[in-house]
């Protein structure tokens, strides 16, 4: 469904130094990683946002950036974007952010009706009560629920992939558990392929299908949890705060 193939990408200093890496379709895939190693650019590439000095990103077989202006809107009419702090308009209704996420042009032909209800079902999926939030503004809602409308609005325009930039961040570990339940429970419901860029590597290890690490604009590893869990690459073991364990492991192995 998504292939990335060897993007670069240099600010600065480079951010993205050769990624290639593929997401199946209907598959979660979680991409961890340290701080600065261009997790959040490579999101932002897939539906152009950021455009790599070079490479290309290919959505259903469609180049993001070689297909021009009108294969990139169809692509972008497939993805759902959920932006790391929901990203709501203050002076919007929870109703009026949520239809946000409905094409304009295909907004413009739905009777009113219909645009309700297609609000709704969206806030029902994410677990909010649409009569009770329909009204209120960002202000008047918790940091979770916040989240949930973010979910919402991604998904009433009925995406085949769900792109998430850090979504659970500035979350307690109860709401945070909530919307990687919501995560996982919409992508087997919906059957969307997601991708997660996070540094909650417990959270993403229980709902995703594989793990990519990132590591100074490079893939270092591609694996599933089992797999991302067991290895034995030191950066890995780091990452998962194990280093002092193997060595002592390794240590009662001597004796």
């Amino acid at each position: 469904m998504i292939e990335y193939q060897g993007l670069y990408k240099a600010f600065d200093a480079p951010v993205l130094a050769g990624v290639s890496l593929t997401v199946n379709t209907g598959e979660t895939l979680a991409v961890l990683g340290p701080s600065g190693t261009g997790k959040s650019v490579l999101l932002k590439t897939t539906i152009g946002l950021i455009t790599p000095d070079r490479g290309d990103v290919r959505i259903d077989g469609q180049s993001v950036f070689h297909g021009g202006p009108r294969v990139l809107h169809r692509i972008r009419r497939k993805v759902g974007y959920v932006f790391q702090n929901a990203a709501l308009f203050d002076s919007m209704t929870v109703f009026e952010n949520v239809v946000q996420g409905i094409a304009e042009r295909e907004l413009r032909g739905l009777p009113r009706a219909e645009t309700v209800e297609r609000v709704v079902d969206a806030l029902e999926h994410v677990n909010l009560d649409p009569g009770a939030v329909m009204p209120k503004l960002p202000s008047e809602l918790s940091g979770g629920m916040r989240k949930r409308v973010g979910l919402a609005r991604a998904i009433i325009g009925r995406p085949e992939i769900l792109l998430y930039d850090e979504p659970v961040t500035g979350l307690d570990p109860m709401n945070s558990g909530v919307v990687h339940r919501l995560i996982a429970r919409l992508a087997e419901e919906l059957g969307i392929t997601s991708l997660i860029v996070t540094h909650d590597i417990e959270g993403a290890l229980g709902i995703s299908d594989r793990v990519a690490v990132l590591e100074s604009g490079k893939v270092r590893f591609t694996g599933t949890p089992f797999e991302f869990r067991e290895s034995r690459d030191p950066m890995i073991r780091g990452f998962l705060g194990l280093e002092a364990d193997m060595e002592s492991l390794d240590t009662l192995e001597m004796v």
